[in-house]
């Protein structure tokens, strides 16, 4: 690694200012090796000075991979929520989540929009696409894909009874450069007003975009743009990630993995996280852990829980590395 990398980075210039003053007394000491007197001592000196500038060689180098990743990561993901089983119960619940999200995407002050959406008679969401972007947005929440389940009393509830019901979520990266290539004979394009609350028209021109990807039959769309082609292109890159996630998928199983679907069916056995409001406890199955904290949790303060899940993924990762 080059030298400079170090230097001119603002946060290794002082820890390499440091290993260049270690490095001077390295040549000092080692100038004193054919001294019969001092030879002992400096080489002891040596010694430890190489261990100090070894640990600290090794600080810098941390440092800069993790800039590296940052700067490849992806900055912007798309979400999908997706009511599942539960009824119009299930729909409150992704309206739950997608509120979770937003008000967490508030605090760390990323850019939260709603490219698509598609309420429920009582307000909630059937499904609502949301773009959102900002610096570690996807490393805060790669995890969160799965079936979300929760256990409470429906407010539509009279018999007081609780009911379980799941919504799933899906998070896609953006990635900047992909394997993916769509031919434009591959997608048919088709243009409508946008929708606003209620299935009103909001919009006299047909700004919101439609692309069907005929060879695997996947449709997006993107009304969030007040211009056709920006959702025209908005929706092309939600295609793009949906495409890619296939060709990770594929890949991976050729690897010998086993990634199941983000998504899922909807179905409550395929849970990945339970939200019991009668015993204030959010469950993740998948690292077993409890927090008892339901409205601070709900109420956007989820780096508790992305924390945590990321501490254990690193754990699994350093496991792995030989």
């Amino acid at each position: 690694m080059n030298p400079e990398d170090f230097k001119d980075n603002p946060k290794t210039t002082y820890l390499y200012q440091e290993y260049e003053r270690l490095t001077d007394k390295l040549k000092e000491a080692e100038e004193l090796f054919g001294d019969p007197e001092m030879k002992e001592a400096a080489e002891e000196e040596a010694k430890d000075i190489e261990k100090n500038r070894s640990e600290l060689m090794g600080q810098m180098q941390a440092i800069i991979e993790k800039d590296k990743k940052e700067v490849a990561s992806p900055k912007e993901i798309i979400m999908e929520i997706r009511a599942g089983a539960g009824g119009e119960e299930a729909s409150i619940f992704a309206l739950n989540l997608m509120e979770m999200y937003q008000k967490y995407a508030e605090r760390k002050k990323w850019d939260f929009i709603i490219t698509d959406e598609s309420k429920s008679e009582l307000g909630g969401y059937k499904e609502v696409s949301i773009s959102i972007l900002g610096r570690g947005v996807y490393e805060a929440l790669q995890y969160e894909s799965g079936v979300h389940r929760v256990q409470r009393i429906p407010a539509t509830e009279k018999q007081g009874r609780i009911h379980t019901s799941t919504a799933s979520v899906a998070v896609l990266p953006i990635r900047p450069q992909t394997t993916v290539e769509i031919k434009e004979s591959d997608i048919e394009v088709e243009f409508s007003r946008s929708g606003g609350a209620g299935g009103q028209n909001v919009n006299k021109v047909e700004t919101a975009v439609r692309i069907t990807h005929k060879p695997t039959g996947i449709v997006v769309r993107s009304q969030s743009e007040r211009k056709q082609l920006r959702n025209r292109e908005k929706a092309m890159e939600i295609l793009t990630a949906k495409l890619q996630e296939i060709e990770d998928e594929r890949r991976s199983k050729e690897e010998g993995g086993d990634r199941k679907s983000q998504i899922g069916t909807g179905d409550r056995s395929e849970k990945i996280r339970t939200y019991n409001y009668p015993q204030n406890r959010i469950t993740d199955h998948r690292i077993k852990k409890s927090w008892h904290d339901i409205e601070g949790i709900l109420g956007g303060d989820l780096d508790q829980v992305v924390d945590t899940l990321n501490e254990e993924a690193n754990k699994v990762e350093k496991n792995k590395t030989p």
